[in-house]
């Protein structure tokens, strides 16, 4: 059974994918920027503003599933600029300071935007 999660409270899609999509007790998120959902508008700030963004959508998105950042078992951050690791880390141990999730942490060429940071989750219900 697969069941597509869409919530108002996260930005909307830009393309062709869902927010998220639940399946088999899993909820796995499409990446998250920094957008903020009351004006589809990417804010503006640095990697720790748009990280601390990027993880109130993705609670958001898991919250509408009927989950929480509690239950993420795994994630991966993309980052523009890998020097901006430890602003990111900063704001993300802050969401995950216990038991955090494995995660994968990547730097890319470019991001959608021009965004600074992407982050998608898988969650259990």
């Amino acid at each position: 059974m697969r069941e597509i999660i869409s919530t108002k409270d996260a930005p909307q899609a830009i393309g062709p994918y869902s927010q998220a999509i639940k399946a088999n007790g899993f909820i796995f998120t499409s990446g998250q920027i920094a957008i903020d959902p009351a004006t589809q508008q990417v804010i503006t700030g640095d990697v720790a503003a748009q990280t601390d963004r990027v993880l109130r959508n993705l609670s958001e998105i898991l919250e509408a599933a009927g989950s929480g950042l509690g239950k993420v078992v795994r994630s991966t951050v993309f980052l523009k600029n890998m020097s901006d690791f430890a602003a990111m880390n900063a704001v993300y141990g802050k969401y995950f300071s216990t038991a955090p999730p494995a995660r994968s942490t990547v730097e890319v060429a470019r991001l959608p935007k021009d965004v600074l940071v992407e982050i998608d989750v898988i969650a259990l219900e």
